[in-house]
């Protein structure tokens, strides 16, 4: 069939029934982590602590008291979320070889949950920048550049050398997670999203991304870029799969003054979703300069897909989104500014040589440790924080996030439930075309449909919807009111279930993943 058949709920019904043991299921992901190092999705792999994990997750079968869905299912996490026992690098010098000595509470959470973890995921350094390419350890590759899809579209077939560099982005920064789901190495894996980092490597990758409510979900443990908009975010092949998720991960952690105080009550997607009573807002400011015209026809399909569904579909205005991209460069750099402070060579992390003073170590082991965009980003902020600037710079952009944030508000208040928008501008670019232009520039563009959400701490999720003319997946986002997941994902279930995304057809790793996946097609739903 043409969905997904690796479903997490299939898998965790195949363990219950013991078509498959953990142990099992943690090896062939293992070993397909092998098998497709050249994608270099992963930093780390944790191969004794997830065999370790496994054979516990399978003593608990066997007695028949599993803790629970997620028991015995590999995951991944992003490598800018400690995790005790394993390295966390942020992919960058100055955390190379650091090893927490405690786990973030979503890590906690789905350990405690009986999850499996398979190892951290690339990013780009310190979470900064849209491709996945900036990080110390090299870019990541996306699995959709092997995939049979793209083959067939790619033109120069003849060329073999082509084949080298034709390979496209994963776009970013939680590129590792999202290739790591989308070549099946995992069935679920944390990003991060402060201004869509986990919404646009989710639409490269043709996986679901989901960027819950702001204080929804603990930021404990996550290595900071910008306090007041980051997010863990939330990878999956399925819509289905991300609730699951979401429902351990969701709820108020003493350690994190910004989550919600309230007790979240995971829910179950209905499975029939039905979305004829409600109201869908398609912002026009969204058809912005560089969409391409393939992902407009889809958004214009789409809506018909809710009009004929017996949906009220409006156009809405939000006027300040043209303004969010600047607004975000200030209000970003200047936390990034704050937050990179830490990292002085004294506690932690990487300490230059230089011992001439305090302060010749200070800078040399910050310009050691840091790369360009890292550097950059901290002078600007710092530049922006300067007390004659302060006023012109920081503060006038926090009352344009007001703004930005007030134009949400007004239209949720009008009666709309959701806003149906693209995420990304186009389909991933070879990686060749990526690196022509610098990471701040690509953020920019990149960061522009799906910055907005962070802004006003709003929850987001990308659907895979088609692929393009290219090959290569292209998906649309949903944005829903504050603490809203439930209708959020609802509709986005549906969605799903209207578009029947095509699976990846990885001919890499073909005839590892027949056998691999083999029993699981049978394994029924649960």
């Amino acid at each position: 069939g043409l969905c997904q058949p690796v479903w997490r709920f299939q898998v965790s019904s195949a363990l219950k029934e013991g078509h498959v043991t953990a142990t099992e299921l943690c090896q062939r992901c293992l070993a397909l982590i092998k098998s497709t190092r050249f994608l270099n999705a992963y930093i780390t792999v944790a191969e004794e602590t997830a065999l370790k994990q496994a054979e516990e997750s399978e003593k608990r079968y066997k007695r028949g008291q599993p803790l629970g869905v997620l028991d015995g299912i590999p995951i991944a996490v992003k490598d800018n979320f400690n995790t005790a026992g394993i390295e966390t690098t942020c992919a960058s010098n100055m955390l190379k070889g650091y090893i927490s000595p405690y786990n973030a509470t979503v890590v906690q959470k789905l350990l405690d949950q009986g999850a499996v973890l398979l190892g951290k995921t690339n990013l780009d350094e310190f979470a900064m920048g849209s491709g996945s390419t900036d990080g110390v350890f090299g870019p990541v590759r996306n699995p959709w550049s092997y995939s049979r899809q793209y083959k067939e579209k790619s033109v120069s077939k003849s060329h073999s050398e082509d084949e080298e560099s034709n390979w496209v982005i994963t776009g970013g920064s939680s590129g590792g997670s999202a290739a790591a789901v989308s070549s099946f190495t995992c069935f679920a894996a944390l990003g991060s999203d402060t201004g869509g980092s986990t919404r646009n490597p989710a639409a490269h990758c043709g996986v679901v991304g989901l960027k819950p409510t702001y204080g929804l979900i603990s930021r404990h443990g996550l290595i900071p870029l910008v306090n007041s908009m980051d997010v863990p975010g939330i990878l999956t092949r399925c819509v289905d799969d991300a609730a699951v998720v979401l429902g351990s991960l969701a709820g108020h952690d003493p350690k994190d003054s910004t989550t919600i105080q309230d007790n979240f009550k995971p829910f179950e997607l209905p499975s029939l979703p039905d979305v004829s009573k409600l109201s869908i807002g398609i912002p026009k400011e969204y058809h912005a300069p560089g969409l391409s015209s393939e992902i407009l026809a889809l958004w214009s399909k789409a809506a018909d897909l809710f009009k004929n569904a017996g949906a009220k579909v409006i156009e809405v205005s939000l006027p300040h989104t043209r303004y969010s991209i600047v607004c975000y460069h200030v209000l970003c750099t200047a936390e990034v500014a704050s937050n990179m402070a830490r990292f002085d060579g004294l506690e932690y992390g990487h300490r230059s040589d230089m011992n001439k003073s305090t302060e010749s170590m200070y800078a040399a082991t910050r310009r050691e440790g840091f790369n360009d965009v890292v550097r950059g980003r901290i002078l600007s902020g710092n530049y922006f924080l300067l007390k004659q600037n302060y006023e012109n710079y920081f503060i006038k952009a926090q009352k344009v996030r007001r703004l930005i944030a007030n134009d949400f508000l007004k239209v949720f208040g009008s009666g709309v439930d959701i806003l149906l928008t693209p995420t990304t501008l186009s389909d991933a670019v070879p990686y060749r075309e990526f690196i022509k232009e610098d990471n701040r520039t690509r953020s920019a563009q990149d960061d522009i449909l799906t910055q907005a959400a962070n802004m006003a701490g709003l929850p987001a999720i990308n659907v895979p919807t088609a692929l393009s003319e290219r090959g290569l997946p292209v998906g649309l986002q949903f944005i829903g009111r504050s603490f809203q997941e439930k209708q959020l994902l609802t509709v986005a279930k549906w969605f799903e279930k209207q578009v029947k995304f095509p699976m990846i057809q990885l001919e890499e790793v073909k005839r590892h993943n027949h056998d691999v996946f083999q029993h699981q097609k049978s394994a029924s739903l649960s």
